[in-house]
């Protein structure tokens, strides 16, 4: 081929490599042309090799289907005009690209729009426009092409006399043949994905705002701008970066790329990486922004194209053919986390080390940033993510392959649906946004409508794809939301000392599953190892007769199982039962590990303190306490918005902690929204304090007296809660508890105010008409009643040794007979009263 800009012609030219070096000699088609002309032998899987053939593309003229004739003695022989060995395949072409991986030839022609009307004619004198499209054709070894693939673009209607741009750029990599003023390319896997990539620059009517730049650098900035469609997913993405100068975008050229399994890279040298999440495995919703270059990359380099055989992580530099690894690390990416504040493209990088990558030590190494800004609004989200992509990441990996299909149906992240994504960080700033394409189906051809009907190969599977999503046939992921709105309902009617223990897949002394599978056995067992050496700064227990979080878990199974079953006719009731068994077993422990995980964020490392508990609340200083305090509560926040649930235990710890850390009118407002939960070994730790403390007192005393060292009693009224306003605090603590805990709390608090309260209700019972048991439910009492009714009469003496405790007593036998009466709380309830109105 010729240089274009010295002779302003191409030639084609074959050569034959068989030969030996000194005889081989380059033929001359005789074809010569102003425009850009390129030649790719097709490959084949063939047995002789007597014949070859091979494309011919000449830009704006035709594509054309050729065959080379192979002699015996080494040389061949071609015709390529007026001859039956040449086929026109296309007739004229603004672009085009061979793949041949695929053996597919993409191109983009001019074709009259279809009429909206039928009979309606174009109107008179006015030349009829021609849309681009683009067609591919499928090639086979022993059939003939066919055209597998229309579709309409939007792109700016370019001149078919002259080149816009002015020149050519020679692209081998894959072959491309178009001028300057269109870069766009297809790239493709043989698994059905197939994406549409342009590249454009373009000048706004309004140039953007940007710091430090003069008047004349703002007039010469353009905004460098690409959009991706994805067919297989039927929608199209398109991003823009505004305020980059023309002497740097001209001569750049994005590079797009597969990059695993599930992304492509998009790499502008020195302007930005993006990885956008276009894989097979899920809708695209998670794409990361990252403005800065990728490490390791020189400066020099304009054009970097993936090479197939490396796996698309080695790149070549078109202009120096250099090397160049093109590798998206761990540390750029935290870098990214930490030093972008889009929440969205957090929430992308939290999914890509949980969902794509399993590494759980980086994502400690996020959270650990998160938590040094406990406030911010965006932490309970972000917590939401870790939870969501962590469930479905553990529940997938123990699944088993016939039951894989019902992974699409399980939550996935946070984020469900992308409209715009906008990224700043220093002075430069992006957006992104996504949209859905309208009946993409109908651009392509159907497996029936096939040269070889159904025969599998990636267009199958591309149609495949498309009517799943986007046909009758598209199924809706399970929404958490569901079933946290039923919680707020039944959590509502929640008596723990009322229901009886559940019998759900997870509750202790019960079968882990409700069938007893040995595989789903081993599923929640692997699930389990995911937090298996996690240690909770609390106990796993709850001291109530039914667990909250058992009534969770059944509610989620529920709720799961039907999802599946309403959305998955082909699958038996038996995968049904292992996905979402699998899955909410995956929930509460991935609720475990990230609630482990905030308290290493916090500095509280159960592995390292000695006490767990209320005891371990009571050593922390103050600020630990605080900053683990609000980690916790965004952390109970999040779980409850998802309807996860939560570990035993943590409903008591968390309203300890918050008892110690807040004032205590803040602390009734915790409880007044159901914030905070008043289970009984709570309220019995919050009653017991003032006991602890007067032993404290007393011990201090001791050894007040044995040192005679006035400085060790430093112990006040103030330090116990036996004050009217302590007293008046457990009061008013006790109203928010249902009636029968607080009865038992009662009469197990051994204070003055206990008595007083407990003899006035046994009397209200008693002079009200209601049957009372006091009498019958504690022999301690009448026990010691002979003995404190005698004191109780001396307390009130009279001329005829009456008072006004013994006319009451009249009274209330007078309404009930003595079986019912407790006469020893009434007589001591009525002397402390007598003592403290005294004292």
């Amino acid at each position: 081929m010729s240089d274009v800009f010295s002779l302003d012609v191409y030639k084609v030219f074959s050569l034959d490599i068989r030969l030996p070096e000194e005889q081989r000699k380059p033929k001359d088609f005789g074809l010569v042309r102003s425009q850009q002309i390129m030649i790719q032998f097709l490959y084949r899987k063939k047995e002789h090799v007597a014949t070859e053939k091979f494309l011919l593309f000449v830009h704006q003229e035709s594509i054309s289907l050729n065959q080379v004739h192979l002699k015996e003695d080494g040389s061949y022989e071609m015709d390529l005009f007026g001859c039956l060995n040449t086929e026109s395949m296309v007739r004229s072409f603004s672009w085009a690209q061979w793949d041949s991986i695929n053996q597919s030839l993409y191109y983009i022609h001019y074709r009259k729009p279809q009429l909206i009307v039928e009979g309606e004619e174009p109107e008179e004198g006015r030349e009829e426009e021609l849309n681009p499209t683009l067609s591919c054709l499928q090639f086979h070894d022993d059939m003939p092409h066919e055209t597998v693939l229309n579709i309409p673009l939007n792109l700016p209607q370019l001149s078919k006399k002259s080149l816009p741009c002015g020149g050519y750029e020679d692209d081998p990599i894959p072959l491309r043949v178009h001028d300057c003023s269109l870069d766009l390319q297809v790239v493709c896997d043989p698994k059905g994905l197939v994406c549409i990539c342009h590249h454009y620059l373009y000048q706004p009517v309004k140039p953007p705002m940007t710091e430090a730049r003069n008047l004349e650098e703002l007039s010469t900035t353009v905004h460098f701008a690409y959009s991706v469609t994805l067919l297989h997913h039927g929608c199209v993405i398109h991003c823009v970066v505004p305020g980059i100068l023309w002497s740097q975008a001209r001569a750049m050229k994005p590079t797009f790329a597969l990059y695993g399994d599930q992304h492509m890279i998009v790499y502008a040298p020195g302007l930005f990486t993006h990885l956008l999440d276009i894989g097979l495995a899920h809708e695209p919703c998670c794409h990361i922004l990252m403005s800065c270059t990728l490490p390791g990359i020189p400066s020099y380099t304009s054009h970097l194209v993936p090479l197939l055989q490396y796996g698309n992580t080695v790149t070549v530099d078109l202009p120096t053919l250099d090397l160049i690894p093109l590798t998206v690390t761990t540390g750029h990416l935290v870098e990214t986390f930490k030093c972008d504040h889009s929440l969205e493209n957090q929430l992308a990088i939290l999914h890509y080390f949980l969902v794509h990558q399993g590494d759980l030590e980086t994502v400690t190494e996020l959270l650990m940033f998160v938590a040094e800004h406990p406030v911010k609004l965006s932490v309970p989200q972000l917590l939401q993510e870790v939870i969501i992509a962590g469930a479905f990441a553990a529940a997938q990996r123990n699944l088993p392959a016939d039951a894989m299909s019902l992974v699409a149906l399980l939550p996935l992240s946070t984020i469900t649906h992308v409209f715009e994504l906008e990224v700043k960080v220093n002075r430069q700033s992006m957006s992104l946004n996504q949209e859905t394409l309208w009946n993409t189906e109908m651009m392509l051809l159907s497996p029936q409508q096939r040269l070889v009907p159904y025969r599998v190969d990636m267009w199958t599977r591309l149609w495949d794809q498309l009517t799943r999503r986007t046909g009758k046939e598209q199924r809706p992921r399970f929404r958490p939301s569901l079933v946290a709105d039923k919680l707020m309902v039944s959590l509502v009617c929640y008596q723990p000392e009322a229901l009886s223990r559940s019998s759900t897949p997870l509750s202790p002394g019960t079968s882990l599953v409700g069938s007893g599978t040995l595989a789903d056995l081993a599923a929640i067992a692997g699930t389990r190892k995911v937090s298996g050496m996690d240690v909770l700064p609390f106990y796993e227990v709850e001291s109530c007769t039914a667990s909250k979080q058992e009534h969770v878990i059944s509610v989620n199974l529920r709720e799961l199982s039907m999802h599946l079953l309403k959305n998955s006719s082909k699958q038996s009731p038996m995968h049904v039962h292992v996905v979402a068994t699998r899955y909410v077993a995956a929930q509460l422990e991935m609720s475990k590990h990230l609630c482990q995980l905030l308290c290493q964020c916090a500095a509280v490392d159960p592995h390292q303190e000695q006490e767990r508990g209320f005891a371990l609340v009571d050593q922390l200083d103050e600020e630990r306490r605080y900053v683990l305090f609000s980690l916790l509560e965004r952390y109970y926040f999040a779980v409850g918005l998802m309807a996860f649930p939560l570990p035993q235990g943590f409903t008591s710890f968390f309203t300890y902690l918050g008892y110690r850390t807040l004032s205590f009118s803040m602390f009734l407002q915790y409880l007044q929204r159901n914030v905070f939960e008043l289970q009984v070994d709570v309220m019995k730790i919050i009653m017991a304090v003032s006991e602890l403390l007067w032993i404290l007192v007393l011990v201090c005393m001791i050894m007040f007296l044995l040192s005679d060292n006035v400085s060790h009693l430093e112990w006040t009224s103030t330090d116990t809660e036996d004050t009217q306003e302590g007293v008046k605090k457990k009061l008013r603590l006790l109203l928010f508890l249902p009636r029968s805990r607080a009865k038992r709390l009662l009469n197990q608090w051994s204070h003055p105010v206990s008595l007083m309260i407990r003899a006035r209700e046994h009397a209200l019972n008693i002079l009200s008409g209601v049957e009372g048991t006091q009498g019958r439910g504690h022999p301690a009492h009448k026990a010691k009643t002979a003995h404190v009714s005698t004191r109780g009469l001396a307390a009130f003496p009279s001329a005829d040794r009456l008072s006004p405790l013994d006319t009451f007593l009249d009274l209330l036998t007078a309404k009930a007979s003595l079986a019912e009466l407790d006469f020893g709380l009434l007589i001591e309830a009525t002397i402390t009263s007598t003592d403290e109105f005294l004292g």
